[in-house]
């Protein structure tokens, strides 16, 4: 697979799953996902490059490359505002409203609006006959595809021709045949059939931006990739695609971040990265000689310093017309021609600063004079032209919206130059083939190539965009695979993909519903699902939740247990202490809003209790010091909804007494559990938990749970024991705090330096009683090595919280971070975290 756009990925997931075989994909860029890739600036603002909106019901082809997993938040009603001279008309949201619409604006050509959409969907109808042929053999296509011309001959009529043909007000045919922008051909030039399949069919049932940007669609649909083992490789430019006898026998590849040129022996090659550029790597190129050439686009990037709502736009996307035919299309003078404008940051949850993107359509030659120089040795005639752009572009902005400019806090823009060296395209086209009557007739626009084994994906072999260029990896696999294998291969696609595995924690975005100060330092955070439905996963009491949190232009990972209880299905809520030097909880306490998308995976842990209804069970014994009492309020919420009437015992610590959380709901819960018996301890005043506190409750105790700092931990752990509370009823969870990851991850890479100085390349991990040893990369956990080497150990979170992975070391030299999971005993007995110890020599451990 050559290309790892969406029509690449499409293309290599099909094959893999359906077809069986073993799928390589070679991207030339250093970033994978092809144009929903996204790039960051100023260390806050996140700009796609591609994906602007898309059909609010996502279709059947995206919810199958996702697995239905992908999370859409809706435009405005209104989604597309189109500013002619003289007018404005806001495109609404379904075909019916849009034709309601325009009958009440032009009422004089209400029935020719009515024979335009019937003349809309046979337009289509054809277009889909037409890619659905061009992906046969050679002799169906010579037969079937001067068929559907006849059949369908609006299709192939040029855009302005059909709607010429359709009305007289020059208002309304400026209406229905602008924004063509969205695959970027002008109306005299374009065929009818993709302006009838992207803005009069696609987008008329409302449309949508992906929750979490662009990237997301790709992040989702690469992890989907890894399952199928289809293996991605960054950096690798092909040079050629190697023909023998006519036959595809290989490709010849640069890896651009080593130098290393190496062969891939191969009879079927997919390529994604654009008909021209793929008869270029087999010297073919002149075949393409019928077809007009592409435009490319200069983009205008800007980061703003206050939400664009300031001057009343809603996220509705703003299309600027020159005039009313747009005859000269992309070949206007950059800057005065049509501008698509568009308002990521307005419809996306998760976007933490707000960012607008102004796209307009330009001839490729207007930067011909600096084509070929490296971008660092571009004249300043190049930057001169990139500023006086940015000016005029901002100009049209600001006579739009008086005091847009001075809401601008940053500024770039990209030209044609910039996407020829991004997404290698040939002269920075945009959209790919010209979307004209030409390429509807011209063999070589399609999914198959003159070369045996040898098929084109992505926009070429479909149409424009994202989901066009998904919908040409399809029928590069429908090219591919064999008859038997696409009967399965459509059947699945119709379902929407694979069902979620329920033993998989479910990852996606989560909205803050409601924020409430508990104490001066503990938050409690609501979080519920983007829409008004039901969570879209069930947790055991006890359990956390791992949140991505937007702190910089990386997301950072923090655990929180869950503290409401789980037969609540409508949200779920975490507390969170405010550590000053906790980045993490920093921002959650000073930066968090309601209404803001946070992804989410979970439910994790197996720190969960689900209490007996047995009175004579004896005493659940619930010990928190500070917040670690997070996860045993939703063990009390679960015991109350479940009419537990046995005895709960709950002993808290806290350092003073406005730190004390929850009291009201632990009030509450007094009323709802006979059995409950709470002790607080506020160690200014009450002092610790020591063994005389404990004494009481352990003699018919039969679970104990515990959660707090290292410290007490580690000596509750020991007085447990001393008090013969069986080792196995103890059941701990540690708080990990991001800069304890900070500190392994620098211990890991300290290690990982000295064994290299000292030329060691691995160390041996043996295990006491005979089983096999295995290799440890310096650096690496016993626990990620033992999983590495399949060496079964226990686990669950992997990061320190839950105590599941204790194994006792019996010699050797490690760096370690109990988390005071431990007593002072286990500890002199050589009990560590698998997970948190990390070799510095070889080592013998005892499961």
């Amino acid at each position: 697979m050559i290309g790892s756009g969406m029509g690449g990925l499409a293309a290599a997931r099909t094959i893999a799953q359906f077809g069986g075989k073993r799928v390589l994909v070679l991207e030339q860029h250093y970033t994978l996902g092809g144009m929903t890739h996204e790039f960051s600036r100023a260390g806050r603002y996140q700009f796609g490059t591609g994906l602007h909106y898309i059909s609010a019901n996502a279709g059947p082809f995206l919810e199958f490359m996702t697995d239905g997993r992908v999370q859409l938040s809706p435009l405005p009603d209104d989604y597309d505002v189109l500013h002619f001279p003289g007018f404005d008309f806001a495109v609404p949201a379904t075909k019916e409203r849009f034709r309601a619409r325009l009958a009440e604006r032009f009422p004089a050509e209400a029935d020719a609006i009515d024979g335009f959409f019937r003349t809309t969907r046979r337009a289509m109808a054809g277009l889909a006959a037409r890619n659905v042929f061009a992906s046969f053999p050679a002799g169906v296509r010579k037969m079937g595809l001067p068929i559907v011309e006849r059949l369908f001959p609006s299709t192939y009529r040029s855009l302005w021709d059909q709607v010429s043909r359709s009305f007289r007000d020059p208002r309304l045919q400026a209406v229905l045949a602008a924004r063509w922008g969205l695959y970027g051909i002008p109306p005299a030039s374009s065929a009818f059939g993709y302006h009838a399949a992207v803005p009069l069919t696609f987008f008329m049932e409302g449309t949508a931006h992906p929750v979490g940007g662009p990237k997301e669609l790709s992040r989702i649909i690469l992890e989907i990739l890894e399952r199928y083992g289809v293996v991605l490789r960054p950096r690798q430019q092909v040079n050629e695609i190697v023909v023998e006898r006519g036959k595809v026998a290989g490709v010849d590849v640069e890896d651009t971040g080593t130098g290393r040129r190496y062969r891939v022996r191969t009879n079927t090659v997919v390529s994604a990265a654009g008909v021209r550029n793929t008869y270029a790597l087999i010297g073919k190129s002149q075949e393409l000689a019928d077809l007009p050439g592409e435009p490319s686009a200069v983009m205008l990037f800007l980061g703003m310093d206050r939400s664009p709502t300031v001057f009343g736009i809603r996220g509705e996307n703003h299309w600027f017309m020159p005039d009313l035919d747009d005859h000269n299309g992309f070949h206007h003078p950059p800057g005065e021609g049509t501008l698509y404008v568009s308002f990521a940051s307005l419809n996306n949850p998760a976007a933490r600063f707000h960012t607008v993107e102004v796209l307009e359509l330009v001839d490729p030659r207007a930067v011909d004079q600096w084509r070929g120089t490296p971008a660092e040795e571009r004249p300043d005639s190049y930057r001169r032209l990139k500023d006086d752009l940015t000016r005029r572009l901002i100009a049209r902005l600001e006579d739009r919206w008086p005091g847009f400019g001075e809401a601008i806090a940053f500024a770039e823009l990209a030209t044609p130059l910039s996407f020829e060296t991004y997404q290698h395209s040939v002269l920075g086209s945009f959209y790919g083939l010209a979307a004209t009557p030409q390429r509807l007739r011209s063999p070589r626009a399609g999914c198959r190539t003159p070369v045996k084994g040898l098929f084109v994906a992505g926009q070429d072999a479909w149409g424009s965009g994202v989901v066009g260029a998904l919908a040409g990896g399809l029928m590069a696999a429908n090219a591919v695979l064999k008859p038997r294998q696409l009967g399965t291969m459509w059947r699945a696609i119709r379902s929407g993909g694979a069902p979620p595995d329920p033993a998989t924690p479910w990852h996606g975005y989560l909205r803050v519903a409601a924020i409430e100060t508990l104490t001066p330092t503990v938050r409690r955070i609501r979080l519920g699902p983007l829409d008004t439905g039901a969570m879209p996963f069930s947790f055991t009491a006890g359990q956390y939740l791992k949140v991505d949190l937007p702190v910089a232009v990386e997301p950072i990972e923090r655990s929180y247990s869950i503290c409401s209880g789980p037969g609540e299905n409508g949200f779920v809520e975490i507390a969170v202490k405010h550590e000053p030097d906790g980045l993490g909880s920093t921002f959650l306490h000073e930066a968090l809003e309601a209404g803001q998308a946070l992804r989410v995976s979970g439910p994790h842990g197996e720190f969960t209790c689900d209490p007996p209804h047995d009175l004579t069970a004896g005493t659940l014994l619930l010990i928190a010091g500070g917040v670690g009492i997070t996860p045993l309020m939703s063990v009390l919420v679960a015991a109350a909804d479940a009419g537990h009437t046995g005895r709960i015992v709950l002993l808290a610590s806290f350092r003073t007494e406005d730190e004390v959380a929850f009291r009201p709901e632990i009030e509450a819960l007094r009323e709802r559990l006979p059995g409950l018996e709470v002790s607080i301890f506020v160690t200014g005043r009450k002092g610790r938990i020591g063994v005389d506190a404990l004494r009481a409750y352990t003699e018919d105790a039969y679970r104990v749970h515990l959660c707090g700092p290292a410290s007490m931990m580690q000596d509750l752990i020991g007085h447990l024991t001393e008090l013969r509370v069986p080792r196995e009823a103890i059941h701990t969870e540690a708080f990990v705090s991001g800069r304890s990851k900070e500190t392994r991850q620098e211990k890991s890479h300290a290690i990982a330096l000295a064994a290299a100085a000292a030329g060691v390349t691995e160390f041996t991990i043996g295990i006491v009683g005979g089983d096999p040893a295995f290799p440890c990369h310096p650096g690496q956990s016993v626990l990620d090595a033992a999983n590495d080497a399949d060496v079964p150990l226990p686990q669950s979170c992997g990061e320190g919280a839950c105590g599941t992975c204790r194994v006792r070391v019996t010699s050797g030299a490690y760096e370690t971070d109990t988390r005071g999971m431990f007593s002072t005993d286990e500890l002199a007995a050589g009990w560590r975290l698998a997970c948190q110890t990390l070799p510095t020599e070889d080592l013998m451990i005892a499961p």
